[in-house]
Protein backbone atom coordinates (compact mmCIF):
# COMPACT_ATOMS: atom_id res chain seq x y z
CA UNK A 1 0.00 0.00 0.00
CA UNK A 2 1.33 3.43 -0.96
CA UNK A 3 2.23 5.87 1.78
CA UNK A 4 -0.41 8.37 0.62
CA UNK A 5 -3.16 5.75 0.61
CA UNK A 6 -2.21 4.70 4.13
CA UNK A 7 -2.22 8.32 5.31
CA UNK A 8 -5.72 8.77 3.84
CA UNK A 9 -6.95 5.70 5.71
CA UNK A 10 -5.30 7.01 8.91
CA UNK A 11 -6.80 10.50 8.29
CA UNK A 12 -3.38 12.08 8.74
CA UNK A 13 -3.42 13.86 5.37
CA UNK A 14 -4.22 17.53 4.84
CA UNK A 15 -6.80 18.11 2.13
CA UNK A 16 -7.12 21.18 -0.06
CA UNK A 17 -10.22 22.37 -1.91
CA UNK A 18 -9.81 25.04 -4.60
CA UNK A 19 -13.02 27.00 -5.10
CA UNK A 20 -15.39 27.59 -2.19
CA UNK A 21 -18.66 27.88 -4.06
CA UNK A 22 -21.71 25.65 -4.41
CA UNK A 23 -19.53 22.56 -4.96
CA UNK A 24 -16.33 23.33 -3.10
CA UNK A 25 -17.64 24.52 0.25
CA UNK A 26 -19.94 21.52 0.87
CA UNK A 27 -17.08 19.24 -0.17
CA UNK A 28 -14.65 20.96 2.20
CA UNK A 29 -17.17 20.77 5.04
CA UNK A 30 -17.79 17.04 4.52
CA UNK A 31 -14.05 16.34 4.44
CA UNK A 32 -13.59 18.20 7.70
CA UNK A 33 -16.58 16.46 9.27
CA UNK A 34 -14.99 13.15 8.30
CA UNK A 35 -12.01 14.03 10.51
CA UNK A 36 -9.58 15.48 7.97
CA UNK A 37 -7.69 18.74 8.23
CA UNK A 38 -8.86 20.91 5.32
CA UNK A 39 -7.62 24.10 3.67
CA UNK A 40 -9.99 25.93 1.36
CA UNK A 41 -8.63 28.15 -1.41
CA UNK A 42 -10.50 30.93 -3.17
CA UNK A 43 -9.59 34.11 -5.03
CA UNK A 44 -12.54 35.99 -3.50
CA UNK A 45 -11.49 37.57 -0.22
CA UNK A 46 -15.09 37.86 0.96
CA UNK A 47 -15.63 34.09 0.79
CA UNK A 48 -12.33 33.38 2.52
CA UNK A 49 -13.18 35.75 5.35
CA UNK A 50 -16.67 34.34 5.78
CA UNK A 51 -15.38 30.77 5.99
CA UNK A 52 -12.76 31.72 8.56
CA UNK A 53 -15.47 33.41 10.63
CA UNK A 54 -17.68 30.33 10.34
CA UNK A 55 -20.31 32.29 8.44
CA UNK A 56 -22.16 30.15 5.90
CA UNK A 57 -23.25 31.40 2.46
CA UNK A 58 -24.25 28.13 0.75
CA UNK A 59 -27.74 26.70 1.19
CA UNK A 60 -26.67 23.06 1.28
CA UNK A 61 -24.22 23.63 4.15
CA UNK A 62 -25.58 23.46 7.69
CA UNK A 63 -24.61 26.64 9.54
CA UNK A 64 -23.75 24.78 12.75
CA UNK A 65 -21.53 22.31 10.89
CA UNK A 66 -19.43 25.05 9.34
CA UNK A 67 -19.14 26.97 12.59
CA UNK A 68 -18.14 23.86 14.54
CA UNK A 69 -15.41 22.65 12.17
CA UNK A 70 -13.91 26.13 11.83
CA UNK A 71 -13.80 26.51 15.61
CA UNK A 72 -12.21 23.08 15.92
CA UNK A 73 -9.46 24.12 13.49
CA UNK A 74 -10.26 21.40 10.96
CA UNK A 75 -11.19 23.92 8.26
CA UNK A 76 -9.55 27.19 7.33
CA UNK A 77 -9.55 29.24 4.15
CA UNK A 78 -6.91 31.29 2.38
CA UNK A 79 -6.15 33.17 -0.82
CA UNK A 80 -2.47 32.16 -0.59
CA UNK A 81 -1.78 29.14 -2.80
CA UNK A 82 1.58 28.65 -1.11
CA UNK A 83 -0.44 26.67 1.45
CA UNK A 84 -0.83 23.97 -1.22
CA UNK A 85 2.64 22.85 -0.18
CA UNK A 86 1.18 21.58 3.09
CA UNK A 87 -1.61 19.63 1.37
CA UNK A 88 -1.45 15.97 0.42
CA UNK A 89 -4.58 15.98 -1.74
CA UNK A 90 -6.14 18.92 -3.61
CA UNK A 91 -9.55 18.95 -5.27
CA UNK A 92 -10.36 21.60 -7.87
CA UNK A 93 -14.01 22.72 -7.85
CA UNK A 94 -14.12 25.96 -9.80
CA UNK A 95 -16.67 27.32 -12.30
CA UNK A 96 -16.60 26.19 -15.94
CA UNK A 97 -18.97 28.63 -17.66
CA UNK A 98 -19.47 29.37 -21.34
CA UNK A 99 -17.85 32.38 -22.96
CA UNK A 100 -19.63 34.99 -25.09
CA UNK A 101 -19.43 32.61 -28.07
CA UNK A 102 -21.09 29.75 -26.16
CA UNK A 103 -17.79 27.89 -26.03
CA UNK A 104 -16.18 26.32 -22.93
CA UNK A 105 -14.39 28.77 -20.66
CA UNK A 106 -11.87 26.67 -18.78
CA UNK A 107 -9.80 29.64 -17.64
CA UNK A 108 -10.65 29.00 -13.97
CA UNK A 109 -9.46 25.40 -14.23
CA UNK A 110 -6.28 26.47 -16.02
CA UNK A 111 -5.48 29.24 -13.52
CA UNK A 112 -6.14 26.89 -10.59
CA UNK A 113 -3.71 24.33 -12.00
CA UNK A 114 -1.13 27.03 -12.62
CA UNK A 115 -1.54 28.28 -9.04
CA UNK A 116 -1.14 24.76 -7.61
CA UNK A 117 1.81 23.67 -9.76
CA UNK A 118 4.64 25.66 -8.10
CA UNK A 119 3.81 24.18 -4.69
CA UNK A 120 3.36 20.53 -5.64
CA UNK A 121 5.40 17.79 -4.01
CA UNK A 122 5.85 14.04 -4.42
CA UNK A 123 3.08 11.62 -3.40
CA UNK A 124 0.37 14.21 -3.94
CA UNK A 125 -3.14 13.66 -5.32
CA UNK A 126 -4.89 16.22 -7.54
CA UNK A 127 -8.56 15.69 -8.41
CA UNK A 128 -10.58 17.82 -10.81
CA UNK A 129 -14.30 18.01 -9.95
CA UNK A 130 -15.39 20.86 -12.24
CA UNK A 131 -17.69 19.77 -15.05
CA UNK A 132 -15.83 19.93 -18.34
CA UNK A 133 -15.36 18.28 -21.74
CA UNK A 134 -13.77 14.82 -22.11
CA UNK A 135 -10.01 15.13 -22.24
CA UNK A 136 -9.56 18.13 -19.93
CA UNK A 137 -7.80 16.26 -17.14
CA UNK A 138 -5.23 14.62 -19.38
CA UNK A 139 -4.87 17.25 -22.11
CA UNK A 140 -4.99 20.42 -19.99
CA UNK A 141 -4.25 19.61 -16.35
CA UNK A 142 -1.53 17.02 -16.77
CA UNK A 143 0.87 19.17 -18.87
CA UNK A 144 0.47 22.13 -16.51
CA UNK A 145 1.05 20.07 -13.37
CA UNK A 146 4.03 18.25 -14.88
CA UNK A 147 5.76 21.60 -15.33
CA UNK A 148 6.57 21.11 -11.64
CA UNK A 149 9.09 18.48 -12.73
CA UNK A 150 6.95 15.72 -11.22
CA UNK A 151 5.66 12.89 -13.40
CA UNK A 152 2.00 11.93 -13.30
CA UNK A 153 1.45 8.37 -12.14
CA UNK A 154 4.98 8.19 -10.78
CA UNK A 155 5.54 11.21 -8.56
CA UNK A 156 1.96 12.41 -8.16
CA UNK A 157 -1.55 11.14 -8.81
CA UNK A 158 -4.22 12.76 -10.98
CA UNK A 159 -7.92 11.94 -11.38
CA UNK A 160 -11.28 13.32 -12.39
CA UNK A 161 -14.34 12.90 -10.17
CA UNK A 162 -17.36 14.89 -11.35
CA UNK A 163 -19.28 16.90 -8.81
CA UNK A 164 -22.87 15.86 -8.28
CA UNK A 165 -24.48 18.76 -6.48
CA UNK A 166 -28.21 19.35 -6.68
CA UNK A 167 -28.89 22.56 -4.72
CA UNK A 168 -31.96 22.29 -2.53
CA UNK A 169 -32.28 18.49 -2.80
CA UNK A 170 -33.72 17.39 0.53
CA UNK A 171 -32.48 13.80 0.19
CA UNK A 172 -29.19 13.71 -1.67
CA UNK A 173 -26.34 15.88 -0.45
CA UNK A 174 -22.59 15.69 -0.98
CA UNK A 175 -22.16 13.04 1.73
CA UNK A 176 -24.69 10.46 0.47
CA UNK A 177 -24.47 10.90 -3.32
CA UNK A 178 -22.54 8.13 -5.14
CA UNK A 179 -19.25 9.25 -6.66
CA UNK A 180 -17.55 8.39 -9.95
CA UNK A 181 -13.73 8.39 -10.09
CA UNK A 182 -11.37 7.95 -13.04
CA UNK A 183 -7.59 8.32 -12.72
CA UNK A 184 -4.82 8.49 -15.30
CA UNK A 185 -3.42 5.22 -13.97
CA UNK A 186 -4.98 2.42 -11.93
CA UNK A 187 -3.10 3.66 -8.87
CA UNK A 188 -4.37 7.20 -9.44
CA UNK A 189 -7.91 5.84 -9.52
CA UNK A 190 -7.36 3.72 -6.43
CA UNK A 191 -5.96 6.54 -4.31
CA UNK A 192 -8.66 9.01 -5.38
CA UNK A 193 -11.37 6.43 -4.68
CA UNK A 194 -9.83 5.73 -1.27
CA UNK A 195 -10.11 9.42 -0.44
CA UNK A 196 -13.80 9.64 -1.35
CA UNK A 197 -14.57 6.37 0.42
CA UNK A 198 -13.08 7.88 3.57
CA UNK A 199 -15.25 11.00 3.28
CA UNK A 200 -18.60 9.89 1.87
CA UNK A 201 -21.38 7.60 3.04
CA UNK A 202 -22.06 6.49 -0.53
CA UNK A 203 -20.60 4.05 -3.06
CA UNK A 204 -17.63 5.10 -5.18
CA UNK A 205 -17.77 3.86 -8.78
CA UNK A 206 -14.37 3.45 -10.41
CA UNK A 207 -13.93 3.88 -14.17
CA UNK A 208 -10.97 3.19 -16.42
CA UNK A 209 -9.79 6.75 -17.13
CA UNK A 210 -10.63 10.44 -16.61
CA UNK A 211 -12.24 10.76 -20.06
CA UNK A 212 -14.89 8.18 -19.12
CA UNK A 213 -15.68 10.08 -15.91
CA UNK A 214 -15.77 13.37 -17.82
CA UNK A 215 -18.11 11.96 -20.46
CA UNK A 216 -20.26 10.34 -17.78
CA UNK A 217 -20.92 13.72 -16.22
CA UNK A 218 -21.79 15.20 -19.60
CA UNK A 219 -24.17 12.29 -20.20
CA UNK A 220 -25.99 12.89 -16.91
CA UNK A 221 -26.88 16.44 -17.77
CA UNK A 222 -27.29 16.02 -21.52
CA UNK A 223 -29.86 13.31 -20.75
CA UNK A 224 -31.87 15.88 -18.83
CA UNK A 225 -31.32 18.57 -21.45
CA UNK A 226 -32.57 16.38 -24.28
CA UNK A 227 -35.63 15.15 -22.38
CA UNK A 228 -36.55 18.64 -21.21
CA UNK A 229 -36.13 19.83 -24.79
CA UNK A 230 -38.56 17.12 -25.89
CA UNK A 231 -41.17 18.11 -23.34
CA UNK A 232 -40.74 21.83 -24.06
CA UNK A 233 -41.35 21.18 -27.76
CA UNK A 234 -44.43 19.11 -26.92
CA UNK A 235 -45.65 21.94 -24.66
CA UNK A 236 -45.49 24.35 -27.60
CA UNK A 237 -47.35 21.85 -29.79
CA UNK A 238 -49.96 21.12 -27.11
CA UNK A 239 -50.63 24.84 -26.75
CA UNK A 240 -51.42 25.07 -30.47
CA UNK A 241 -53.61 21.99 -30.24
CA UNK A 242 -55.46 23.20 -27.15
CA UNK A 243 -54.21 20.29 -25.02
CA UNK A 244 -53.04 20.61 -21.40
CA UNK A 245 -49.45 19.31 -21.43
CA UNK A 246 -49.40 18.99 -17.63
CA UNK A 247 -52.39 16.65 -17.73
CA UNK A 248 -50.70 14.67 -20.50
CA UNK A 249 -47.57 14.20 -18.35
CA UNK A 250 -49.61 13.14 -15.32
CA UNK A 251 -51.38 10.57 -17.45
CA UNK A 252 -48.08 9.24 -18.87
CA UNK A 253 -46.68 8.95 -15.33
CA UNK A 254 -49.31 6.34 -14.56
CA UNK A 255 -47.27 3.84 -16.57
CA UNK A 256 -45.11 1.97 -14.04
CA UNK A 257 -42.24 1.27 -16.47
CA UNK A 258 -40.48 2.79 -19.46
CA UNK A 259 -41.34 6.43 -18.71
CA UNK A 260 -39.72 9.15 -16.60
CA UNK A 261 -41.52 12.44 -16.18
CA UNK A 262 -39.86 15.66 -17.31
CA UNK A 263 -41.61 19.01 -17.19
CA UNK A 264 -41.70 22.10 -19.40
CA UNK A 265 -40.77 25.57 -18.24
CA UNK A 266 -39.37 28.94 -19.28
CA UNK A 267 -35.94 27.45 -20.01
CA UNK A 268 -33.04 25.76 -18.28
CA UNK A 269 -30.92 27.12 -15.45
CA UNK A 270 -28.22 26.11 -13.03
CA UNK A 271 -24.52 25.39 -13.21
CA UNK A 272 -24.56 22.25 -15.37
CA UNK A 273 -27.63 21.24 -17.36
CA UNK A 274 -27.77 24.31 -19.65
CA UNK A 275 -23.99 24.28 -20.18
CA UNK A 276 -22.80 20.68 -20.49
CA UNK A 277 -24.29 19.97 -23.94
CA UNK A 278 -22.37 22.97 -25.29
CA UNK A 279 -19.15 21.42 -23.95
CA UNK A 280 -19.93 18.15 -25.67
CA UNK A 281 -20.99 19.63 -29.01
CA UNK A 282 -17.87 21.83 -29.00
CA UNK A 283 -15.58 18.87 -28.34
CA UNK A 284 -17.42 16.69 -30.87
CA UNK A 285 -16.53 19.08 -33.68
CA UNK A 286 -12.86 18.27 -33.07
CA UNK A 287 -13.72 14.78 -34.32
CA UNK A 288 -15.79 15.97 -37.29
CA UNK A 289 -19.00 14.98 -35.53
CA UNK A 290 -22.20 16.95 -34.99
CA UNK A 291 -24.43 16.03 -32.06
CA UNK A 292 -27.62 16.77 -33.97
CA UNK A 293 -30.16 15.51 -31.44
CA UNK A 294 -28.39 17.26 -28.57
CA UNK A 295 -28.02 20.51 -30.51
CA UNK A 296 -31.72 20.43 -31.41
CA UNK A 297 -32.68 20.16 -27.75
CA UNK A 298 -30.33 23.04 -26.93
CA UNK A 299 -32.06 25.20 -29.56
CA UNK A 300 -35.52 24.36 -28.18
CA UNK A 301 -34.57 25.02 -24.56
CA UNK A 302 -32.71 28.19 -25.46
CA UNK A 303 -35.75 29.70 -27.14
CA UNK A 304 -38.14 29.02 -24.25
CA UNK A 305 -37.64 32.38 -22.47
CA UNK A 306 -38.57 34.24 -25.65
CA UNK A 307 -41.48 31.85 -26.28
CA UNK A 308 -42.77 32.52 -22.77
CA UNK A 309 -42.58 36.27 -23.37
CA UNK A 310 -44.61 35.83 -26.55
CA UNK A 311 -47.11 33.70 -24.69
CA UNK A 312 -47.38 36.44 -22.05
CA UNK A 313 -48.14 38.85 -24.86
CA UNK A 314 -50.91 36.57 -26.11
CA UNK A 315 -52.32 36.09 -22.61
CA UNK A 316 -52.61 39.85 -22.22
CA UNK A 317 -53.88 40.28 -25.76
CA UNK A 318 -56.77 37.93 -24.99
CA UNK A 319 -57.80 40.48 -22.37
CA UNK A 320 -57.45 43.31 -24.93
CA UNK A 321 -54.27 44.55 -23.23
CA UNK A 322 -50.81 45.18 -24.68
CA UNK A 323 -47.57 43.90 -23.20
CA UNK A 324 -46.02 47.26 -24.04
CA UNK A 325 -46.63 49.35 -20.94
CA UNK A 326 -48.17 46.49 -18.94
CA UNK A 327 -47.22 46.03 -15.29
CA UNK A 328 -45.80 42.51 -15.07
CA UNK A 329 -44.75 40.88 -11.81
CA UNK A 330 -42.33 37.98 -12.31
CA UNK A 331 -42.73 35.47 -9.50
CA UNK A 332 -39.44 33.67 -8.86
CA UNK A 333 -35.96 34.28 -10.36
CA UNK A 334 -34.10 31.29 -8.89
CA UNK A 335 -33.43 28.58 -11.47
CA UNK A 336 -35.35 25.98 -9.44
CA UNK A 337 -37.74 25.91 -6.53
CA UNK A 338 -36.84 26.69 -2.93
CA UNK A 339 -33.21 27.78 -3.46
CA UNK A 340 -31.37 31.10 -3.76
CA UNK A 341 -29.29 30.08 -6.78
CA UNK A 342 -30.06 32.09 -9.93
CA UNK A 343 -27.11 31.03 -12.08
CA UNK A 344 -28.20 30.80 -15.72
CA UNK A 345 -31.80 31.19 -14.56
CA UNK A 346 -34.22 31.50 -17.49
CA UNK A 347 -36.22 34.00 -15.43
CA UNK A 348 -33.46 36.55 -16.00
CA UNK A 349 -33.88 36.24 -19.75
CA UNK A 350 -37.65 36.37 -19.36
CA UNK A 351 -37.30 39.68 -17.51
CA UNK A 352 -35.00 41.01 -20.24
CA UNK A 353 -37.45 39.89 -22.89
CA UNK A 354 -40.47 41.45 -21.18
CA UNK A 355 -38.60 44.72 -20.73
CA UNK A 356 -37.59 44.58 -24.39
CA UNK A 357 -41.27 44.50 -25.30
CA UNK A 358 -41.86 47.60 -23.17
CA UNK A 359 -43.33 45.97 -20.06
CA UNK A 360 -42.85 47.52 -16.62
CA UNK A 361 -41.32 44.56 -14.81
CA UNK A 362 -40.97 43.94 -11.09
CA UNK A 363 -40.21 40.66 -9.39
CA UNK A 364 -40.64 38.83 -6.11
CA UNK A 365 -38.56 35.90 -4.91
CA UNK A 366 -38.45 34.95 -1.22
CA UNK A 367 -34.96 33.52 -1.69
CA UNK A 368 -33.42 36.14 -4.00
CA UNK A 369 -34.12 39.67 -2.75
CA UNK A 370 -31.75 41.16 -5.33
CA UNK A 371 -29.68 39.89 -8.25
CA UNK A 372 -26.93 41.04 -10.58
CA UNK A 373 -27.14 40.19 -14.27
CA UNK A 374 -25.15 41.54 -17.20
CA UNK A 375 -23.71 44.25 -14.96
CA UNK A 376 -27.11 45.45 -13.73
CA UNK A 377 -28.61 45.02 -10.27
CA UNK A 378 -32.33 44.51 -9.80
CA UNK A 379 -34.09 44.69 -6.44
CA UNK A 380 -37.13 42.56 -5.76
CA UNK A 381 -40.24 43.86 -4.04
CA UNK A 382 -40.00 43.22 -0.28
CA UNK A 383 -43.31 41.40 0.14
CA UNK A 384 -46.06 39.82 -1.90
CA UNK A 385 -49.32 41.46 -0.79
CA UNK A 386 -52.88 41.65 -2.13
CA UNK A 387 -52.34 45.30 -3.07
CA UNK A 388 -49.15 44.50 -5.01
CA UNK A 389 -50.90 41.71 -6.89
CA UNK A 390 -53.99 43.78 -7.67
CA UNK A 391 -51.84 46.55 -9.14
CA UNK A 392 -50.36 44.21 -11.78
CA UNK A 393 -51.71 43.51 -15.22
CA UNK A 394 -50.04 40.11 -15.22
CA UNK A 395 -48.25 37.84 -12.76
CA UNK A 396 -45.84 35.46 -14.47
CA UNK A 397 -44.74 32.44 -12.38
CA UNK A 398 -41.21 31.39 -13.37
CA UNK A 399 -40.12 29.42 -10.28
CA UNK A 400 -42.33 27.04 -8.30
CA UNK A 401 -41.31 28.06 -4.78
CA UNK A 402 -43.39 26.21 -2.21
CA UNK A 403 -43.47 29.05 0.34
CA UNK A 404 -45.57 31.35 -1.86
CA UNK A 405 -49.27 31.78 -1.12
CA UNK A 406 -50.63 30.87 -4.55
CA UNK A 407 -54.24 31.02 -3.35
CA UNK A 408 -53.65 34.70 -2.54
CA UNK A 409 -52.02 35.19 -5.94
CA UNK A 410 -55.02 33.70 -7.72
CA UNK A 411 -57.46 35.69 -5.62
CA UNK A 412 -55.92 39.13 -6.12
CA UNK A 413 -53.96 39.04 -9.39
CA UNK A 414 -56.10 40.02 -12.40
CA UNK A 415 -54.26 37.53 -14.62
CA UNK A 416 -51.64 34.80 -14.05
CA UNK A 417 -49.40 33.04 -16.56
CA UNK A 418 -47.99 29.99 -14.76
CA UNK A 419 -45.00 28.53 -16.63
CA UNK A 420 -44.22 25.96 -13.92
CA UNK A 421 -47.67 24.63 -12.94
CA UNK A 422 -46.88 25.93 -9.46
CA UNK A 423 -50.55 26.73 -8.94
CA UNK A 424 -51.85 23.26 -9.75
CA UNK A 425 -53.61 22.96 -6.38
CA UNK A 426 -55.27 26.39 -6.49
CA UNK A 427 -59.05 26.11 -6.62
CA UNK A 428 -59.82 29.47 -8.26
CA UNK A 429 -58.53 29.02 -11.81
CA UNK A 430 -60.46 31.27 -14.16
CA UNK A 431 -57.66 33.84 -14.28
CA UNK A 432 -54.80 31.28 -14.58
CA UNK A 433 -53.16 30.39 -17.88
CA UNK A 434 -50.67 27.51 -18.11
CA UNK A 435 -47.60 27.06 -20.30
Amino acid sequence: MSLLKQKIKDRTVTLGVVGLGYVGLPLAVEKAKAGFSVIGFDIQEEKVNMVNLGHNYIGDVVNHDLEAIVKSGRLKATMDFAAVASCDCVCIAVPTPLDEHQQPDISYVRSSAESIMPFMHKDMLIVLESTTYPGTTEELLRPILEKSGLVCGVDFFLAFSPERVDPGNAVYKTRNTPKVVGGLTPECTDIAATLYEAVLEAPVHRVSCPAVAEMEKILENTYRNVNIGLINELAILCDRMGINIWEVIDAAKSKPYGFQAFYPGPGLGGHCIPLDPYYLSWKAREFGFHTSMIESSMIINDRMPEYCCQRAMRVLNDQKKALNGAKVLVLGVAYKQDIDDYRESPALRVIEGLQGYGAQVTYFDPYVPRFRHEGHVMEGIPALTPDVLAACDLVMVTAAHTNVDYEMVAEHAPLVFDTKNAMKNVTRRENIRLL
